[in-house]
């Protein structure tokens, strides 16, 4: 069996479309209709025609598709892609930290569950939290949740402090400083870019802080032929696709995300056949999460 051609039979059939994260497999990626950022893939799912989304990524990035298409059937193809960092604060959690702040806003980092979505004022990305954060009042005091690494990050650059939730994602908290250090002396005309998930020795030791987004756009601009990258390592397919001319090393090379790793060619195949995992999202959770991820995207 050709599977990609199987693959694409079905996508017709079931009239579907294929979004795919920086961080999945290059063989997920290939055959993607849209490859993006967390930022870039909610665009996308505002503007999608087809009756099926098959979303390559982990499980709150398939439940924002789902929110934002409740007219179509939004697929998973490994029900278990989940995400730790997501699930290090709970709805009870978010609202007891409200209680104590009660004339705060809360700002949730899209890597997070819909029922922290539906608890919070604005949904951030990595690509827009500086643009968000900003449109609120120098005097509003602000709760930052789940990652403490991307609100503090944030903080830092609006010279404000944020209450932050102490979540973060365990690949990127693997990143230190000396790894900087050591991949400089390896290739010393390489600039470092590292995402803002990361530690922050690691992001003062780094060129640039971006989102893979911001990664691909700033690798594609540059007239420097050689990066280090400091994020999941997946990004350097689409990195090296787009500059074959250029040369993308890892920070580090076990910076993988096991739960991206999980869907594969043949996971796609069996999603579209069986159409599964169908990702539902309650409605009154579905309807406040909405308004949330709405502000963000007409915020950046």
């Amino acid at each position: 069996m050709n599977i990609k051609k199987e693959i694409l039979k079905l996508k017709e059939e079931r009239n579907a479309v294929i979004l795919a994260h920086n961080y999945q497999l290059g063989e997920v990626q290939d055959i993607a209709d849209f490859t993006g950022d967390s930022l870039e893939l909610a665009r996308k799912a505002t503007d999608i025609d087809s009756d099926v989304i098959v979303f390559c990524g982990v499980h709150f990035m398939a439940e924002t598709a789902a929110i934002l298409n409740t007219d179509k059937t939004v697929l998973l193809p490994a029900k278990d892609a989940g995400c730790p960092m997501a699930d290090m604060i709970t709805g009870d959690q978010l609202r007891e930290l409200k209680a104590k702040h009660p004339k705060a806003k809360v700002l949730c980092y899209v890597n997070s569950t819909a029922e922290i979505k539906a608890e919070s004022d604005c949904c951030v990305t990595s690509s827009n939290a500086l643009a968000v954060a900003k449109s609120y009042p120098a005097d509003q005091e602000i709760i930052f949740v789940p990652d403490r690494h991307l609100g503090g990050y944030t903080a830092e650059q609006l010279h404000r402090e944020f209450i932050l939730w102490p979540g973060f994602c365990p690949t990127h908290a693997c990143f230190m400083a000396e790894q900087i250090a050591e991949s400089r002396k390896q290739h010393p005309d390489a600039l470092v870019l590292v995402h803002p998930e990361s530690p922050k020795p690691v992001r003062d030791a780094a060129d640039q802080v971006l989102s893979t987004g911001g990664m691909c756009r700033f690798a594609l601009k540059s007239d420097n032929t050689s990066f280090i990258i400091g994020t999941e390592v997946g990004i350097i397919h689409r990195l090296q696709l787009e500059n074959p001319d250029k040369s993308f090393f890892a920070l580090h090379d076990r910076a993988i995300c096991p739960n991206m790793k999980k869907i594969d060619l043949e996971k796609v195949f069996w999603s579209l056949k069986d159409m599964e995992t169908k990702i539902v999202v309650p409605e009154d959770i579905a309807i406040k999460a909405k308004l949330s991820i709405e502000k963000m995207l007409s915020l950046s």
